[in-house]
């Protein structure tokens, strides 16, 4: 797939986020691949999450190795942000937050990783479990083509 395809899964996965109010939920997200934390959509894209390749490599290790006490020991950083640390399920999701910046939610497909960011002033509304679901029907779409 070229770069600009995995674009297309940018705006597939905000759109999912949306309940139909035309708000979308997820402000910024960004697909990069396991291996090696190269970015698969370009920061060109309007609502890229923009990782220096230093976050993209660190968040790809953990993900790889499915060990993730780096995360618990000092965060997950994304575009020079620390985010604590929530939780992990299956080893194939994170959830991350930060205070008044907003919450991170980050799943693995067999060779990507989805990373959505979603506002922090949504949170009474319900908003992030939308962001979540999501990034879960993205990496599962990705997985049933064996990417």
């Amino acid at each position: 797939m070229t770069t600009a395809s995995w674009d297309e899964y940018i705006d597939d996965l905000i759109a999912r986020s949306n309940l139909g109010c035309g708000n979308s939920h997820i402000d910024k997200a960004c697909i990069i691949g396991i291996e090696n934390g190269d970015k698969w959509n370009t920061d060109s894209h309007a609502k890229a999450l923009k990782l220096s390749q230093a976050e993209a490599t660190n968040i790809a290790k953990c993900f790889a190795d499915k060990n993730f006490s780096k995360f618990i020991e000092s965060g997950v950083v994304a575009e020079g942000c620390k985010y604590v640390f929530l939780k992990e399920d299956d080893k194939k999701i994170v959830y991350a937050i930060k205070k008044g910046q907003g919450r991170l939610t980050l799943g693995r497909s067999k060779t990507a990783i989805v990373i959505a960011h979603s506002l922090s002033k949504d949170e009474h509304l319900g908003i992030l479990g939308r962001a979540d679901q999501a990034v879960h029907t993205i990496t599962r779409h990705m997985e049933s083509l064996n990417v």
